[in-house]
Parts: C-alpha cells; structure tokens; sequence
C-alpha cells in the first residue's frame, strides 16, 4: 500500500487506449483491414451456424460444438473490434472505467468460453477416434447439450467472481492504457488498490485454462497413438482428416495465447505483444470458417449445396418475373 500511496491519488474516471500509435496516415488503412476482417468474421461463422443448423448431414457432435464455437467466435469479435472501429474511425481513444471492465468482463468470458470449446471439440474427436463402438452411447444428443452449457456456465462464473472484484477497484496511476483494447494486465497496472487477491483470483482461472490446455494436449497423443495403430494408410488419413482442422485452431489459438500471457519478458516489445494479441483476438476467430471451409468436406459440400440451392432460387425468381412482365 506504501507503493500506491506514493501514485497520483487523482481518481481516474476514463482511460486511452493507445492502440496502434497516433500517425493519422495509417488509421484510415488500419480502420478498412480490421472492418474487413470483423465483417469476413461475422459472415463466416455466421455462416458456418447457418449450414449446421440447415443441413441435417451435419446433426452431429462434431459439428454441434462447431457451431456453438462459431457462436463463440462472433461474440469474441463482436466483444473488441467494434470498439476499436470506432476509435480508427472517430479518433476518439477514450472509453469509461465502467465501460473498460464491462469490456474486459465479456472478452473473459468469451475467452475462457472458446478455451473450454476447444477442449470439449477435443474431448469429442477422442471418443470418436479412440472408442468409435462406444462413441454413439458415450456422445448423444443429452451429453452434448450438457457439455455445452457446461463450458458456457463455467466461463460466465468464474469471470463474474474475477471482474466482480475489478469494479471494486480505484484508479489513479495513469489514464493510458498502451494496448487497443482492455486487456487484464494493462488494467491491473494502473489500479492503486491493492489487487493481491485480484491477482491471485485471475491466476486461478489462468491455471483452469492451462489445465485445459493440458487436457487437450493428452487427448490429441491417444488420438494420434490410436490413428497409427491402423492399419491402412486411407484409415490413417481419414481418421486424421476429422481432426485435423480441430488441431490447426488449438495450435494458432494457444500458441498465440501462450506466447502473450506466460513467456512475456522484459525485453519484448509492446508492438510484438499487441501484435500476438491481435493473431489470438482478431484473427483467429476469422480463421476458424477459413479453415473448417476448406479442410472438411461436409462442410464444403454443405456450402455447395446451400449455394446451388440459393442459385435455383435465384434463377427462378427470375424466371416468374420475365413470365410476369411479359
């Protein structure tokens, strides 16, 4: 306390989130990338939810918890980008206390949401992979809904107990906060409240998600022991195929989370540290429909379908209004 008595004991009500540097130049071209990728976003997982839910090919477990991480990526997205448009577009960088840890609060839960998606995904590729004869029994409809509102459940918790101690919390260190959104970290540093116990809470849940992290790591070295085990090279390959897209967004999801969070150093820089939390933030949330587009099959002949059907539609609609004109 003896530190925090020596701090500004002005009361801070707003902070500026810095963001990507002040060149007035650059906003214009940074604004247009991030509204490209926050609509390449929406449309993509949106659209990913819309096949699952209209294709009755894809009523399964797979892409059940595909279309619920779906869902979970749009709020991620929705959570940070537009705020961040708003500010490349207005140049206005200022955001409430109250409005920074509403922030803070939902990309929480949005995050530990996601983390515990992945490894429920991974749960479910390591029933089907390693115990297909049991797979039906073990992964019904019941199970997955379960499963789902489990990861939704546990996420909401235990951020509502972290962030319910954030609104407890003074500020009067600095009103800069040099990141472009309200990050856990940044915000923690400017309190001149003593966040001990703050601190001690949110490396709880850090270690929930690292357990997670572990978790799915374990599962993925019996799915691949097991997928070695068969005999046929096409075995092989089609058991790896339904789990592979699942694999890529672990691999960008954690790496770029870990490379943030638990190897930070006092030499890295804040721009590298902004830009690893872009690639977590940002871009992965638009490289999940990228991925499962283009790697699974259902998915593609779904989204064939779907647009050969829309074309038909499209034709005859034509069609009625020539008939009808003439």
């Amino acid at each position: 306390m003896e530190a925090a008595e020596g701090r500004n004991q002005t009361v801070i009500m707003e902070f500026i989130l810095l963001g990507f540097g002040n060149s007035p130049e650059l906003q214009p071209l940074l604004f247009l990338v991030f509204l490209v990728i926050y609509l390449g976003t929406v449309a993509g997982n949106l659209l990913i939810i819309a096949l699952v839910v209209a294709d009755r090919h894809l009523h399964t477990p797979m892409y059940f918890f595909l279309g619920n991480l779906s869902c979970v990526e749009t709020c991620y997205s929705s959570v940070i980008l537009p705020r961040l448009l708003a500010s490349l577009l207005t140049g206005d960088r200022t955001i409430s206390v109250q409005g920074c840890l509403v922030q803070l609060y939902f990309f929480g839960i949005m995050a530990t949401a996601e983390n515990l998606m992945l490894f429920v995904m991974s749960y479910d590729r390591f029933l089907a992979i390693c115990h297909p004869l049991r797979y039906a029994a073990l992964m019904n409809g019941r199970v997955c809904g379960q499963l789902v509102a489990a990861a939704w459940g546990i996420a909401v918790l235990l951020c509502t107990i972290v962030d319910s101690s954030f609104f407890q919390l003074t500020f009067c260190h600095s009103e800069e906060i040099d990141h472009f959104f309200c990050d856990l970290s940044p915000v923690i540093k400017l309190s001149c409240s003593d966040t001990r116990m703050l601190q001690a809470m949110a490396f709880a849940v850090a270690s929930i998600t690292l357990g997670a992290c572990l978790l799915i790591v374990g599962s993925y070295v019996c799915i691949l022991s097991t997928i070695l085990q068969i005999p046929s090279t096409a075995g092989r390959q089609k058991a790896f195929s339904t789990c592979s897209s699942h694999l890529i967004m672990v691999a960008v999801f954690y790496g770029t989370l870990i490379a943030v969070y638990v190897f930070p150093t006092a030499s890295t820089s804040n721009v590298l540290s902004k830009i690893s939390s872009v690639c977590y933030t940002v871009l992965t949330p638009l490289i999940n429909p990228v991925i499962y587009s283009l790697r699974n099959k259902e998915i593609s002949e779904s989204l064939r379908k779907a647009l050969q059907k829309l074309a038909c539609f499209r034709n005859r609609h034509r069609s009625l209004r020539t008939n009808f004109n003439e």
